[in-house]
């Protein structure tokens, strides 16, 4: 019976020490909004004060304004190619959202889709942009689609890339089930595993090979910005009724893109969001996930172009971004 009892003790404390190292390694403390900024920042960064939040966004390109809108856990940086290549026709603006990048978070802690789309409405009139055009992936595409549905008059058209909007019918990815489990989500604040990044990225892209060290890193350091895990934690928490009805309300020129293999939001979604917006085009990308703008770059920009350029019909004039600056 001791014997018993020695190796239960023993496997108790094995599994101690694993649990310590484990934390010990994955501990992570917070990075200071400076230190982000100094490495994340590009070299035409801007911030605006907006609602207590340092707002990162940057203007490339001039000519017809293109608003970009990144994901839940993204930054601005995840339009890095298409931003190379649009700005040579369009003047493209890219921002980090509260809650992310190094925006940071919201001091209200809230991170419904009604806050994101007024606090999109106030960061274009404090830089000037009356109206534009939105193009949005995952979570910017539902904010994308709502400011349009509350602001229709701003909106020249839209372009939704595995767009969040409908209700979800599988279980959440593993990143989201942690941060809604109160006791886990409080160790998340302090121990982040840079593992959960990488299989997080390797869910959203379908081609593995293309998950880079320097990727997994980019998205780990900005989430360790400061306050941006307890942001994360209260976005994936925020309660919201969202009704998808409100999409058939939607009148603008719309491009639906999607990749086929999407795990994170299906790509029947696609075919909701065609049925439900009057006139809307679609396109499916074979063999592309989560992130068609991160994982076939030159194509999605290239359909997003000739989208844009076809349905463009507002003119911006003499009043450009830069004389509002």
């Amino acid at each position: 019976m001791k014997s018993v009892f020695k190796k239960i003790w023993i496997g108790i404390l094995v599994l101690l020490l694993v649990i310590a190292g484990y934390v010990f390694f994955n501990y992570a403390p917070d990075k200071t909004f400076e230190d982000s900024k100094e490495k994340w920042a590009y070299d035409n960064s801007k911030f605006i004060e907006i609602r207590g939040m340092p707002v990162h966004y940057r203007t490339n390109g001039t000519g017809q304004p293109l608003v970009l809108i990144h994901g839940t856990g993204a930054s601005l940086h995840t339009w890095e190619s298409w931003t190379k290549i649009l700005e040579k026709d369009f003047q493209v603006i890219s921002l980090d959202m509260p809650a992310f990048g190094l925006t940071g978070p919201n001091p209200e802690r809230i991170y419904t889709l009604d806050f994101y789309a007024n606090f999109l409405n106030t960061f274009l009139g404090k830089i000037g942009i009356e109206k534009c055009a939105l193009a949005g992936n995952s979570l910017g595409g539902g904010i994308a689609w709502k400011f349009a549905t509350l602001f229709p008059e701003q909106v020249e058209s839209l372009i939704l890339i595995d767009a969040g909007g409908y209700p979800r019918n599988k279980e959440l990815p593993l990143a989201f089930r942690l941060a809604k489990n109160k006791m886990l989500s409080k160790i998340l604040l302090t121990v982040t595993p840079k593992s959960l990044f990488e299989k997080s990225m390797k869910e959203v892209y379908h081609n593995d090979d293309l998950v880079t060290k320097e990727i997994i890193n980019r998205y780990y350091e900005l989430y360790l910005r400061e306050g941006n895990r307890q942001a994360f934690v209260d976005r994936i928490n925020s309660t919201e009724e969202i009704d998808p009805a409100i999409i058939k309300t939607i009148k603008k020129p719309t491009l639906v893109m999607w990749g086929k293999t999407d795990e994170w939001i299906p790509v029947e979604d696609a075919y909701k969001f065609v049925k439900d917006i009057e006139g809307s085009e679609l396109v499916i990308y074979e063999n592309v996930g989560h992130l068609p703008m991160e994982e076939l770059p030159k194509q999605s920009a290239a359909d997003a172009k000739s989208f844009l350029n076809k349905n463009f019909k507002f003119r911006f004039g003499k009043r450009n971004l830069s004389e509002v600056q």
